[in-house]
Formats: structure tokens, C-alpha cells, sequence
């Protein structure tokens, strides 16, 4: 690690997601120490990890390394750590190694940081894990890419009609935007991308359900969009079923339940985008500082977003609320919340007041499939392609470099024109589900 300047502010961020990447990058240039801690070496562009897991994206378009974004930002350093455990009076954050790789055991601050983000919630039910993958992380969007793909290669393989519509068959639970997208890029997949690539199967002939336990898709969104995404959904051949709860998920199918009558789907393929929790780091903060939880694990802070009793600790993103707002579980949050931790920082320095944070909601969007998506900005209410060419500048203008931005835009371009997608590999066995 390079020397650090004697005397200097020492700020830790916990988290190189949306937050904490925000808050180091207002911190660059001002006259503190900043150290990201982060048990992986990359910022991963979350809301795109549903297209790699469909072989639209590679990972490596939508994941920049950490310190490529800092090489010239001296006061900045990136530790490859996982936080153990903080010591709120001692002001350290206590840690251990990732893999084979050493870490200090504490770290002291003068300022802490953490953006621990989320991670799905199965309700109790962490059985289903196994059955149910999440593409939340770059890791599990590779097992479902592999998943996805090997269901088509074992339904080609597959003598019995029966067992073959199994295979052939997917669940996505969650009807949010994840979902949603989820569903319509395995349409997509089905019926447009692999119809001429199999002998014995007909791709198109694929079942995909989404389940919501709500009274329809996009609940976020106004109803007149939540109404078109759930029509684009099943123009391209998605069955959207409402106000059904998962009551079960084994490796041969999924159990619902709807007014009282229980449902099974046979199925070999199940992708969770249901509800999230906070990070553990919460639950640990709200614990020594005594600080209200909620039961998705959010500690609850200050209105400036910094832990009760503890001023120079500060909470982001997914992970928090406060006692009069709870967030939106989307990265525009994390990411104002970031940015807004920073100039607290800075004008501390100063000896200057901050007001309180104030979340500024942009709007909300979410693509179903080809030329369609639906988006609220301001009030304002698209759909079809203006919208889905509003999400994909959005998403461009977010992403973190600019190779991967002319990467995705190449990408994209290349599928919209040949209906291709080049990065459908298998990189893990099936899974034993039969």
C-alpha cells in the first residue's frame, strides 16, 4: 500500500456498488485518505446482470475493476477485504482475507462509510436457494446463463415428451423490474434467438411463467404501464400470473398458491426475483448502535443517513431507511445517497452545515423485450420503443468506462440487427435436477 499522508481524514468506504462508488469518486479530490474495502476487485453494473445471465452480455461489459477507476487518484486505495465485524468505539473496521488473499486485520477511521447494499430474501425459506437461483451477482447470473442454456441442450437430448416440456419449461418468481426483464430476455431466448440452432426441439415451444404475489407486474410503476408491460409480456409468449404466492419449489418443479387452490409446474428451471433483505452489515451496525431495524434487515439512520449516536458513521443504499422515508431499493438512491455522504464529509471539513438528505426520484424504468419497455420520468409515461431507447441510454450513460459503453453499444446493436447473442456459453456442469 503507497504511503499515506501523515495527519490526513481518513475515510473507509465499505462497498464498491452504486454508493460507495459514488461517494469515493466526490471524494478524489478532496483533502482526505480514502480507502474502498470490498471483498470483489470489480464495480458491477447491477441492473445488466440479467442480460448476461441470457447471453446477451458478457461479464466483463458490464464489471470494470476497481482500481482502474482510482489508477489516478492518489488519495484513493482499494482493499480486497471482507468486513469481519466494526468496532464503533475503537473506530476500526476489523477484517479478514478473501480467498488466499491476506488482509490487515483492522482498518482505523475517521470516517465511515458502509454501502453494503442487499441480497435476495427467500422468506424463510432458504431451502429453495438450491432450486431457485438469483442473478443479483455476477457469479450467480453465470450459473443461470448455464442453467438456461443446458435446460434447451437436455431437452434436445430428451426421447420423453413429458420430461422434455419440464426442461423446456421456466419460472421466474418476482414480477419487479429484474423480473420482468428476466422473463421477457428468456422469451427473446426461445423464440427468437435459438429457434434454427436445434434438430429434435422446437425453442419456441418453451414455456416461461412469472409469478407475482401482488395484483400486477411492475407495482412501482402507475397502472396503466403496469397493464402494457404485463401485455408486451404475453405478446411474446410470457404467462404472467398475479396474486399467486410460491408456497414450494423442489428440483422438480414450483407449488403455487391462488385462492386457496394449489398449483404445480413442472420444472427444472426456476429464477428468483422476489423480494430483497439488507446486508448482514446492517443488521451488525443497528446492533452496536442500537439502532431500529426493519423487517428487511434496514438499520434505520439520521436524516444526513448517519448511525444514531454515531455521527462519523454513515449508511447507504439498500441497507437503510430513516424514520420517516423508507427508499426505493433502486440504484439511483444509492448512488444520490453516495454522493450526498461525500459533501458531508467535505463540508465537515470546512466546518460547514449540511441540510438533510433529500432522495431526488428521476423516474422509473423497465424493459420487457425487443424495441419495448415502459418508463415513468416526472410524470411523464412512455412505452414501447421511445421508452426502450430511453432505457438504453440511461443504462449506457451509468456504465462505468468507456470501453464498456462502445462494448455494450456494439453488442446491442450487433443482437437488434442479427437477433444474436454471442455469449451464450455454458461455463458450469447441470446441475443435478432430475
Amino acid at each position: 500500500m503507497t504511503e499515506r499522508r501523515a495527519g490526513a481524514h481518513r475515510v473507509v468506504v465499505v462497498g464498491g456498488g452504486f454508493g460507495g462508488l459514488q461517494a469515493v469518486l466526490k471524494l478524489r479530490r478532496a483533502p482526505v485518505e480514502v480507502t474502498l474495502v470490498d471483498r470483489r476487485n470489480f464495480h458491477l453494473f447491477q441492473p445488466l446482470t440479467y442480460q448476461v445471465a441470457t447471453g446477451a452480455l458478457s461479464p466483463g461489459e458490464i464489471a470494470y475493476p476497481l482500481r482502474s477507476i482510482f489508477k489516478r487518484s492518489r488519495n484513493v486505495h482499494v482493499l480486497l477485504a471482507e468486513v469481519a465485524d466494526f468496532d464503533l468505539e475503537a473506530r476500526e473496521v476489523l477484517l479478514r482475507g478473501v480467498g488466499a488473499v491476506p488482509a490487515p486485520a483492522s482498518l482505523p477511521y475517521d470516517t465511515l462509510i458502509v454501502a453494503g447494499g442487499s441480497r435476495y430474501s427467500y422468506f424463510g425459506h432458504d431451502d429453495w436457494r438450491g432450486h431457485a437461483a438469483e442473478v443479483k451477482s455476477l457469479e450467480s447470473a453465470l450459473v443461470v446463463r448455464s442453467r438456461l442454456l443446458s435446460a434447451f441442450e437436455a431437452a434436445e437430448a430428451e426421447p420423453d415428451p413429458a420430461r422434455r416440456a419440464t426442461w423446456l419449461t421456466f419460472v421466474v418468481v418476482g414480477a419487479g423490474p429484474t423480473g420482468v426483464e428476466m422473463a421477457g430476455q428468456i422469451a427473446e431466448l426461445a423464440r427468437d434467438t435459438l429457434r434454427r440452432e436445434f434438430r429434435t426441439i422446437d425453442p419456441r415451444s418453451a414455456r416461461i411463467v412469472l409469478v407475482e404475489a401482488a395484483d400486477r407486474v411492475l407495482t412501482t410503476f402507475p397502472p396503466a404501464l403496469s397493464a402494457r408491460a404485463a401485455r408486451s409480456l404475453e405478446r411474446i409468449g410470457v404467462t404472467v400470473l398475479t396474486s399467486r404466492m410460491v408456497i414450494g419449489i423442489d428440483a422438480e418443479g414450483v407449488t403455487i398458491d391462488g385462492a386457496g387452490d394449489a398449483e404445480r409446474i413442472a420444472t427444472h428451471n426456476v429464477i428468483w426475483a422476489a423480494g430483497v433483505t439488507a446486508s448482514s452489515l446492517a443488521s451488525r451496525l443497528g446492533e452496536l448502535a442500537g439502532a431500529a431495524r426493519d423487517p428487511a434487515g434496514r438499520v434505520t439512520v439520521e436524516p444526513d443517513l448517519t448511525l444514531p449516536g454515531h455521527p462519523e458513521v454513515f449508511a447507504l443504499g439498500d441497507m437503510v431507511r430513516t424514520h420517516q422515508t423508507q427508499f426505493p431499493g433502486v440504484a439511483p438512491v444509492a448512488m444520490q445517497q453516495g454522493r450526498y455522504a461525500a459533501t458531508v464529509v467535505r463540508n465537515r471539513l470546512r466546518s460547514r452545515e449540511t441540510p438533510p438528505f433529500r432522495y431526488r426520484d428521476k423516474g422509473n424504468l423497465a424493459t420487457i423485450g425487443r424495441a419495448a419497455a415502459v418508463a415513468e420520468i416526472k410524470g411523464l409515461e412512455l412505452s414501447g420503443f421511445l421508452a426502450w431507447i430511453t432505457w438504453l441510454v440511461v443504462h449506457l450513460w451509468y456504465l462505468v468506462g468507456f470501453q464498456n459503453r462502445l462494448l455494450v453499444v456494439v453488442r446491442w446493436s450487433f443482437s437488434f440487427v442479427t437477433h444474436g447473442r454471442g455469449a451464450r456459453l455454458i461455463t458450469d456442469s447441470i446441475t443435478d435436477s432430475s
